[in-house]
């Protein structure tokens, strides 16, 4: 299918044309990283790069993107010609989706010419950011049920538009949801769909009984009531325990769903009214914009919720509307070989990690995830071997990583594109979520902790920490013999 190239901001489109008419194409690398962890977390659930390569393997200029192009009286006819044939033809590395992932590290390594690098930074930012933003919301509030009850995504009708309730549903997925509300986000993914009714269908009805007999009757597999419409405790817990009671004699079970009130107090009374009529096996959903704040105070206070149902919180982001993931240069070709680029910034921790890269994780003799080491792409690990582990902002800050106390270490940046073509297999969206979900068990409960997570040690190795220190220093000598001669 046919992704229009104009998805791009428009200075792209002009840096594009610059390259094209002054012949200023050689070949680049482009790392994608983010620079702090969303929600003061630990970590993030690193998603969307799956879709992201089928985007790539189609973007295209249709006649009518070109004949837009044109009206703007700025694009050169011959590079309007060009553009008719364009097609994405960089290679890609990457995590695989669904990985772990932390501050500094690049996620995504696109080594193509200039143009094509350059034109394809804003898709890659607009898929990669949002996706991984929303997975991670999603891990973290699984984590916060502490394995009490599945999450279910409700959040379409709060999402940021379709394309972003879309999106919104396949990364709460891989995060750990259970499943969605969105139903075209189901067909198109594969994702379970859930939900039964709403006040509206109750309210049509002269009673929450008759209403209730209704719905089982038509969905005898799928009896979830909803009891908060009139009278919580009252007439809705009443009537759901009728109607639970007649589908226990048929071998059948119900829920029921609160979506209001103190839903500590209400979920514990409902439970005894529940088990004291017999209906044991009735099931506890709750909804009403729930946080992984909102759930650890419920897990914490013995709430007895076999599932929540969570929207605005989950799809949006909730407190934060953005990752901070950044697209940058990171070397270039000169004379027939690739010369590492650094971006330098008075702030250090924006100035960037230069050269062609790549990432390794160590892991101890449990499979537990120790740290992960940012190397330079020709660098060749070897098992028995101590490492030494330099902080990426301070010079001063380092450790060793002794050949006992490590078992193992393994690349996270695999090709995923050659040539723009996709040669990774592609995976279902559940195979995605189960890796992601054994990943993230590898590592230790503190770099977890909603509050006040332990930092997860990235590093630099000493030949790229060399290359960077050689890079500022240069740097930083041009600039004080320019100011030198300025002020001559």
């Amino acid at each position: 299918m046919h992704k229009s190239a104009l998805i791009t901001d428009f200075y792209e489109l002009t840096m594009m044309q610059g390259y094209y008419l002054e012949h200023h194409d050689g070949r680049a690398v482009f790392d994608m990283f983010y620079r702090t962890n969303p929600f003061q977390g630990g970590y993030t659930i690193f998603t969307g790069v799956e879709e992201l390569i089928d985007k790539l393997g189609s973007i295209s200029f249709s006649d009518d993107d070109i004949s837009y192009l044109d009206s703007l009286r700025m694009f050169d006819r011959s590079f309007l010609e060009y553009l008719r044939t364009y097609r994405f033809h960089g290679d890609v590395y990457t995590f695989d989706e669904g990985t772990p992932a932390f501050p500094g590290e690049p996620l995504i390594r696109v080594e193509s010419d200039l143009m094509d690098a350059q034109l394809i930074e804003t898709l890659l930012l607009n898929t990669v950011n949002f996706q991984t933003l929303i997975a991670t919301k999603a891990s973290r509030m699984v984590l916060a049920t502490k394995g009490h009850g599945s999450i279910m995504e409700f959040g379409l009708r709060r999402a940021q538009g379709e394309n972003g309730g879309h999106a919104a549903s396949r990364a709460s997925f891989i995060g750990g949801t259970v499943s969605t509300s969105n139903t075209y986000a189901g067909k198109l993914y594969g994702i379970p769909v859930s939900g039964t009714m709403a006040h509206s269908w109750i309210m049509s009805y002269p009673t929450e009984e008759e209403a209730f007999r209704k719905f089982v009757e038509i969905y005898p597999d799928n009896g979830i009531l909803l009891i908060d419409t009139y009278d919580t405790l009252g007439s809705g817990i009443e009537a759901a325990i009728k109607i639970g009671l007649e589908q226990k004699a048929k071998g059948k079970r119900i829920g029921v769903r609160i979506d209001s009130g103190d839903l500590s107090y209400l979920t514990k009374a409902i439970r005894q009214r529940l088990d004291d009529a017999g209906l044991e096996d009735a099931r506890i959903c709750v909804s009403n914009d729930i946080t992984e704040d909102i759930i650890r105070s419920l897990i914490s206070d013995g709430a007895p919720i076999d599932s929540w149902g969570i929207g605005t919180h989950l799809v949006t982001g909730g407190s934060q509307a953005s990752l901070n993931g950044v697209y940058k240069l990171s070397a270039k070709e000169e004379n027939g070989s690739f010369t590492p680029c650094l971006k330098v910034s008075s702030s250090y921790e924006k100035t960037t990690n230069p050269g062609i890269k790549q990432v390794y994780r160590f892991f101890d003799r449990s499979g537990g995830a120790l740290a992960d080491l940012i190397t330079l792409s020709d660098e060749v690990l070897e098992s028995g071997k101590d490492y030494t582990f330099y902080h990426p902002f301070s010079t001063a800050d380092q450790f060793t990583m002794r050949k006992n106390a490590y078992a193992s270490f393994m690349p996270l940046l695999t090709k995923k594109m050659e040539n723009g073509r996709r040669i990774s297999p592609e995976r279902s969206l559940k195979e995605i979520q189960e890796t992601s979900a054994a990943l993230l068990g590898a590592f230790d409960k503190s770099y977890k902790r909603l509050i006040n997570p332990h930092i997860y040690k990235v590093s630099l190795s000493e030949k790229l920490r060399s290359l960077k220190t050689d890079l500022l220093v240069e740097a930083r000598q041009k600039e004080s013999t320019v100011r030198n001669g300025q002020d001559g």
